[in-house]
């Protein structure tokens, strides 16, 4: 009776420390970097010369995560490439890489650097962590010797990983993440491991999982984590390029929080050359924080508190939509296509107005009022069902009601980042045939619309007040992961295809985007 009232006692003892130890919320940090680049060479520099390199991206990034860090916060997220840069081949990207360990070795770099070779970088990264009492996520090149006994060995005997770490606030290495989709060129110097990784760790402040840039579009490892691990909170390195007018970074990195009703935390490379611009700091209810800008050269430093656990409610993305009654647009139907996907199209001709558009099993609900109907710009709500086969090969179902480029219809769904007309009220909604819908709302200057928008239970992406900006387009951005299985051995012909095309017409240039 003693026993088992002492180990009674011993576990309502734990419970509460951990209890108290829990947090309700936390703050987050993202660092969007402006990288130092490498200077472009066939020819793989010295050891020495990359740790040059890599050191003065981390001069950068200490800055941040020392900034940080005063500022409370608990965790911070560094982009992808953000340490070593890109522009490299199999060979050359040698010198930049790792090996990391599995963090089951329980190793802080900081206390031990000498344990595993070579680790100048993670000994850096864990020290940071460990002399700011931070979470410090980073994205640097993991490598892993193999021989011929493995198959899938590679001709030089090794496996170079686009690779994710985190580090605690004590320094030590809770994370690693190997990146599973791999992006066009970045295959012919990184490999995909086997299977995707499905990666997490606890905090006192929530669970956390992890994956990379172009990742985000595919159901493993970024759905499973979600669903099938139920984490908080999504760490997000990435350098992306933005493709108008439904894949800009900060769009839809904020849609896919509230979609997967989890936080994101998103960091990009700052090269505005590239379009590749938009962090964020994204809660299901709403953005947080984010941050866009092509004219500086400079990087930038958010910081938010967010719920640790965060709420939110099912949503049926067929529900509405199925039960009205589709309107006919008569003859007014036309073709036009947004990132070589061919949507089926009808133009708002007026200040108000209900429309009905569709294309095979998809029909999207459009109900709207314009704050005018101004003659020199064009509106057209659009449905898309199908096969997306430019670099990468996925299902989609996307509504859309967007700004046409120009007042000529065949302009409709090309990019285009400013708008003159602002909209009182809209309401979208569509047939869709997957649960996994994302909701887009972008305004003039790709700025997003927190706070004016909301999704109700049964599928409907509806305005809560008059839109504070012009609008550039309004979305339900749908994914059919269960249809993309059959495509997967004509993806991989088709991206090692364009890749090589690529490499003959310019040199390698590792972009998620």
């Amino acid at each position: 009776m003693a026993t088992a009232q002492l180990l009674a006692y011993v576990a309502f003892s734990v419970f509460c420390i951990l209890t108290a130890s829990s947090l309700d919320t936390f703050m987050a940090a993202v660092y969007e970097h402006a990288v130092v680049l490498p200077n472009f060479t066939m020819t793989p520099v010295s050891r020495e010369e990359a740790l040059v390199l890599m050191n003065q991206n981390l001069d950068i990034l200490e800055g941040a995560i020392t900034s940080a860090a005063k500022q409370g916060a608990h965790i911070i997220v560094t982009p992808e490439d953000g340490i070593y840069g890109m522009n490299f081949n199999r060979k050359t990207i040698y010198p930049y890489l790792e090996d990391i360990p599995d963090p089951q070795v329980n190793w802080i770099p900081c206390d031990h650097p000498s344990r595993f070779g070579d680790t100048q970088i993670q000994e850096r990264l864990s020290c940071l962590a460990k002399h700011n009492s931070i979470y410090v996520v980073a994205n640097i090149g993991d490598k892993k010797p193999c021989n011929a006994s493995d198959p899938r060995c590679p001709p030089d005997g090794r496996y170079q990983y686009n690779t994710n770490v985190v580090f605690d606030a004590q320094g030590k290495l809770v994370a690693r993440y190997h990146k599973q989709h791999l992006f066009m060129s970045e295959s012919f110097h990184f490999n995909a491991p086997q299977d995707a990784e499905i990666v997490t760790f606890n905090t006192p402040f929530g669970k956390f999982g992890i994956f990379t840039c172009f990742d985000v579009l595919f159901r493993d490892p970024a759905i499973t984590l979600v669903t099938d691990f139920h984490v908080d909170t999504i760490l997000f390195s990435t350098a992306w390029m933005d493709v108008l007018p439904h894949l800009s970074a900060i769009e839809f990195h904020s849609a896919w929080a509230m979609g997967m009703g989890v936080n994101l935390l998103a960091s990009n490379l700052h090269r505005p050359e590239k379009r590749m611009t938009g962090s964020g700091i994204y809660a299901p209810d709403s953005p947080k924080a984010f941050y866009y800008d092509r004219k500086t050269e400079e990087g930038k430093l958010l910081l938010s508190q967010l719920e640790s656990h965060p709420y939110h409610p099912e949503v049926n993305w067929h529900s509405y939509a199925s039960s009205i009654g589709a309107l006919s647009t008569g003859n007014q139907e036309f073709k036009s296509s947004a990132f070589y996907d061919e949507y089926t199209f009808v133009e708002l001709t007026g200040i108000t107005g209900n429309y009905t558009i569709c294309q095979k099993a998809l029909c999207c609900h459009l109900n709207y009022q314009m704050s005018e109907k101004r003659s020199d710009e064009v509106y057209a709500l659009g449905a898309f069902d199908g096969l997306h086969t430019v670099e990468g090969r996925y299902h989609l179902q996307v509504c859309t009601m967007l700004k046409c480029k120009t007042t000529y219809r065949q302009t409709c769904g090309a990019s285009v980042d400013t708008a003159s007309t602002r909209f009182e009220m809209f309401s979208l909604s569509g047939t869709f045939g997957t649960q996994y819908v994302f909701p887009e709302v972008l305004l003039s200057e790709v700025r997003l619309a927190p706070g004016e928008f909301k999704v109700s239970s049964d599928g409907r992406l509806f305005s809560v007040k008059a839109t504070s900006g012009p609008v550039l387009t309004v979305s339900l951005f749908g994914r059919v992961y269960e249809k993309d299985q059959a495509s997967d051995a004509v993806s991989d012909l088709t991206a090692r295809a364009v890749s090589i095309m690529l490499i003959v017409v310019t040199p390698m240039v590792l972009l998620c985007w």
